[in-house]
């Protein structure tokens, strides 16, 4: 029957709190909270029957992950595309699974954003054809990922250097930083100056740094827009360091700061900049000298001390810049890997400066003493670098240790438990710790007993219900319960869990009239 999707399909679903149903064994079953989460998870559904995907197919909410699935048939496939709904196609179109006929019917498709969904899904398996296809599209948002994409054929990637559009030609300098030569040159030549910046830029490119022909580095300092992307490559000499010195772009003092051949003196002058970040790197040099360096590391500190005043103030406001500036200075200071210091090691072990004895810890080959008295730290970026470079060193109460001090101040997907394997005994320990940090970790257990999941399953903290809700020993109703957890993110891994009965699959299809 062909995929027919109402227009108020996924509409009016319950998501409110609905105690309890009545099933037809007069059994009272649990009514999610979070119905669209709940199924937002079971779209990802590893051991979802393929039955019931064609049915999710019809959920609005969802198709953005339903049509991604890796298990879609070839039937379902063409049904999604002769249906041509807009954002089922387009999700579809970003499937990396998608067989390559489909791929092929997709890059034709009459919608920009979804032959672009085509670049975006596309990997290094990806027939030339289909590049082909898309290399002089008429939508610049398609040739636009086109130019980032990796998995294009050079030569066709390299006709884009002469994209009509400057901004295909910005983008394509900009992401393509290991580009032949001759289109390196023909970017960094370009009338238009952003397309330049791009070509250069120490900022928008990814890595490796571009490196530019030699021949150009003296025009490419001479251009404002290039200069401090080209510092690096330059060959200073005095009067050329203090010219660049004084400039009035942070960005480029900054590149001079880190210049090998900056003279001694402008070394000092740099380290008392009126921007922070220039300080840092001259704190960073390996000639630096001892006393300069802990004046620009307590400068720096005392920053840290002042409260930052960035609301309420306009974007361009002076003093909402200088904060931010001292903000990304401090993190700047903070997270500093050093590679000279890495490769000398046991000169820096003992630093006063955390930053220092992290990139200590960095260094593949370290004395077990060494290693140790890196795991005890005060600092713990130092003791979590050291985790990641020698976790066969690291003892099973340092590893307890590193994991309960373990309290990131950025947005980090890593655990010191990921390089780190603690046996049963101990994560079943956890499962029962006053703190939620370290029962989280006990689902990592495969064989945690089945009641140690359960009680899990029922913790205060809504993060150990969801690190616990796709274990495969917990039992059955109590992954039926977490359906229904006031948590939306707990619902949604409910869901997902492989080991949810197909019936209740099915329930949840029901409940939304899907």
């Amino acid at each position: 029957m062909p995929l027919a999707i109402p227009a108020t399909a996924g509409h009016g679903m319950r998501d409110f709190r609905i105690d309890r149903m009545w099933d037809n064994e007069e059994r009272a079953v649990p009514v999610p909270v979070h119905l669209h989460e709940a199924l937002d998870g079971l779209v990802l559904n590893p051991a979802l029957p393929a039955d019931l995907v064609g049915r999710l197919l019809r959920y609005r909410r969802g198709l953005g992950h339903v049509a991604k699935r890796s298990d879609l048939t070839e039937d379902l496939i063409a049904e999604i595309i002769d249906a041509d709904w807009f954002w089922l196609v387009h999700s579809l179109a970003l499937n990396s699974s998608l067989p390559d006929t489909f791929r092929m019917r997709l890059a034709r498709h009459p919608h920009p954003l979804v032959r672009t969904a085509v670049v975006v899904g596309s990997d290094d398996g990806t027939p030339r054809e289909v590049f082909e296809l898309l290399i002089d599209d008429p939508d610049p948002t398609v040739r636009g990922y086109l130019a980032e994409s990796g998995h294009v054929p050079e030569d066709l990637r390299a006709a884009l250097a002469a994209d009509p559009d400057p901004k295909i030609r910005a983008t394509l300098a900009q992401w393509w930083t290991d580009a032949p030569e001759q289109v390196r040159r023909t970017l960094l030549t370009d009338p238009v100056p952003d397309v330049r910046a791009a070509a250069c830029s120490t900022y928008y490119a990814r890595l490796p740094h571009p490196v530019p022909p030699p021949d150009l580095v003296p025009a490419l300092l001479a251009d404002p827009v290039t200069r401090a992307g080209a510092i690096r490559h330059a060959a200073l000499d005095h009067a050329t360091a203090a010219q660049l010195a004084q400039d009035p772009a942070p960005d480029v003092r900054k590149q001079v700061a880190a210049h090998p051949q900056l003279p001694p003196e402008l070394r000092d002058t740099l380290a008392a900049d009126p921007n922070a970040s220039v300080r840092v790197v001259i704190f960073g040099r390996a000639d630096t000298p001892e006393p300069l360096r802990a004046a620009i590391h307590a400068g720096i500190q005392a920053l840290s001390a002042q409260p930052d005043t960035l609301q309420g103030l306009d974007a361009d406001d002076p003093a909402r810049k200088r904060n931010l500036d001292n903000y990304t200075a401090r993190i700047e200071l903070r997270y500093l890997k050093l590679d000279w210091v890495t490769a000398d090691p046991l000169s820096h072990v003992d630093s006063p400066y955390p930053c220092f004895r992290a990139s200590a810890a960095a260094c593949a080959s370290l004395p077990p003493d060494v290693v140790t008295r890196l795991l005890n730290d005060v600092d713990i970026d130092v003791v979590t670098t050291m985790v990641r470079h020698a976790p066969h060193l690291v003892d099973l109460a340092t590893a307890e240790r590193v994991a309960r001090q373990f309290r990131p101040d950025r947005p980090t997907a890593w655990h010191p438990a990921d390089d780190f394997t603690f046996p049963p005994d101990v994560l079943r320990r956890f499962a029962v710790d006053p703190d939620p940090g370290m029962r989280r970790l006990a689902p990592r257990d495969p064989e945690l007993p089945a009641a140690l999941a359960q009680k899990l399953a029922t913790d205060p903290d809504h993060s150990v219900r969801h690190a616990v809700a796709n274990h495969r020993n917990l039992p059955t109703p109590a992954l039926i319960g977490l359906l229904s957890d006031e948590n939306e993110s707990v619902a949604h891994a409910a869901a997902g869990s492989p080991y949810l009965p197909t019936e209740q699959m099915e329930r949840l299809l029901a409940l939304a009239d899907l």
